[in-house]
């Protein structure tokens, strides 16, 4: 009798701990910071592990396509503060941000912008040819640059300032998010947009050779609206859904996992791997958030 109850009382402890543990995995992680004054329209954070700074891209008023002059980058320490609100000003409608050496990159529109991080000053723009909506930006060991263009389904590449087109075609599902992953490009796309910016189909993530161009597929089917793309470890990844508001945990497997949700306009996503931190520009809130990612958030 005695050793029923004890067993009983086992299994019992066993199942309250795993509920736990569930539990844990699925609650929403804790803000370990907020910013909301002077923040309009942010659309991408970027951590620069050479000068540990965030740097952030906020579009201004004239939203995402608009040639006025009132976008700008920020710059923050890690723990949200700000360090120069303004650290670049006069650009239009700046997205994406990668940085390569002493060097930060910024998708404007039509254009690639090149920054000096040291002196804070703009030293080269960079015309695309044919862009029509530039996003999401990545540098590979080399310093080559490589840009996408969400509405019409085109990678460029900018090598010593010379631009060409990468990949195109609707086969690359409309690509968004950017990475460099050893000699691979991870790419997470939108899908076919219609002219809300909705989707029939959603997008995926998937890895192009950067030789061959080969297309490999990292999550099988389509589950999402994804913008902003980092790395937890090699083949683990953050993943933002834009429209949905929803940020993913990507398994080596391939599997996804929602981790947050938020309002839609969850943009493109920073993460600061020493920290733990995930960055998430809420482009229509006004607000960026940063939030502690514990472990069994990561888990493999």
């Amino acid at each position: 009798m005695m050793r029923a109850l004890v067993f009983a009382l086992t299994v019992s402890l066993m199942i309250h701990s795993v509920f736990q543990q569930g539990f844990a995995q699925s609650a929403t992680p804790a803000v370990a910071w907020e910013l909301t004054d002077g923040v309009e329209c942010p659309e991408s954070a970027y951590f620069d592990s050479n000068s540990g700074s965030l740097f952030l891209s906020l579009i201004g008023d004239g939203g995402p396509t608009g040639k006025d002059g009132d976008g700008y980058i920020s710059r923050l320490t890690p723990d949200g503060k700000v360090l120069s609100a303004k650290w670049i000003s006069g650009l239009n409608a700046p997205k994406g941000l990668r940085s390569h050496g002493e060097r930060l990159w910024v998708s404007d529109i039509d254009r690639l912008v090149e920054i000096d991080i040291a002196k804070a000053k703009i030293v080269a723009t960079i015309p695309v040819p044919g862009a029509v909506f530039l996003n999401d930006v990545t540098c590979d060991a080399n310093g080559t640059v490589y840009v996408s263009d969400s509405m019409i389904s085109k990678i460029y590449r900018c090598r010593e300032g010379q631009v060409e087109v990468f990949v195109e075609g609707e086969e690359y599902e409309y690509p968004n998010g950017l990475l460099i992953e050893g000699d691979q490009l991870v790419v997470a796309s939108w899908g076919k947009p219609n002219p809300d910016f909705s989707t029939e189909v959603p997008g995926r993530l998937y890895s192009l050779d950067l030789k061959s161009k080969k297309k490999s597929l990292i999550t099988a089917e389509p589950f999402g609206n994804l913008d902003g793309l980092e790395a937890v470890a090699e083949g683990r990844y953050l993943v933002g859904d834009w429209m949905a508001g929803k940020v993913f945990y990507v398994t080596r497997g391939g599997r996804s996992r929602q981790i947050l949700q938020l309002p839609k306009g969850a943009a493109d996503i920073g993460y600061l791997p020493g920290k733990r931190l995930l960055v998430v520009p809420q482009m229509l809130e006004n607000k960026v958030t940063a939030y502690e990612l514990r472990r069994p958030a990561l888990k493999r």
